[in-house]
Order: C-alpha cells, then structure tokens, then sequence
C-alpha cells in the first residue's frame, strides 16, 4: 500500500511516495542521517557552499557504501568457504 509522505532535507521539502511502513521508516532514517551530517559538515566547513557541502557529504556516504559492499562481499566468501569446509567435513565422516 502506497503512502505519500513529505521529508525535507536541507530545508528543502521532498514528496515522495512509501511502498510500506518499513519503506517509510527507511526513507525517514536515510532523510534524518542526511541532514545530520549536512549540519556536522555546515559547521565544520562554515565558509563552503551549500553544493560543496552535498558534494562531500555524497562522497562520504558513496565511500560508506563502497566500503560496507566490500566487507559484504568478503562475508559472503567466508561463509562459502566455510560452508564448503563443513559438505566436506561431513561427506568424510559418511
């Protein structure tokens, strides 16, 4: 069941629609994470631009992104591996 919603980011408002209550939790978290660090990024470099300021913070949380898939990916090599070790363990003990 669709849900319009309204966030703002930046002192900006967005309309925007929710798949679900778990979309809009998600779509409400991201919008709260944004402008959280927008403020820490304002008040840490108060003489750049307002497109500076959302051109790092991109950078910043495609750098998170970036890094959280790797880390996933190797998790998930590890897991194979280990689930590999354990058909081979048990195909030795039949």
């Amino acid at each position: 069941m669709d849900q319009k919603i309204t966030i703002r980011i930046a002192d900006r408002k967005y309309a925007l629609t929710a798949s679900s209550p778990e979309n809009e939790e998600l779509i409400r978290s991201a919008a709260a994470v944004i402008n959280a660090k927008l403020e820490a990024l304002t008040t840490a470099l108060p003489g750049k631009s307002d497109v500076d300021r959302i051109s790092l913070l991109a950078l910043n949380l495609g750098i998170g992104m970036l890094t959280s898939k790797r880390e996933c990916d190797s998790l998930k090599s590890s897991i194979r591996k280990m689930l590999e070790d354990t058909d081979s363990y048990l195909e030795k003990i039949k």
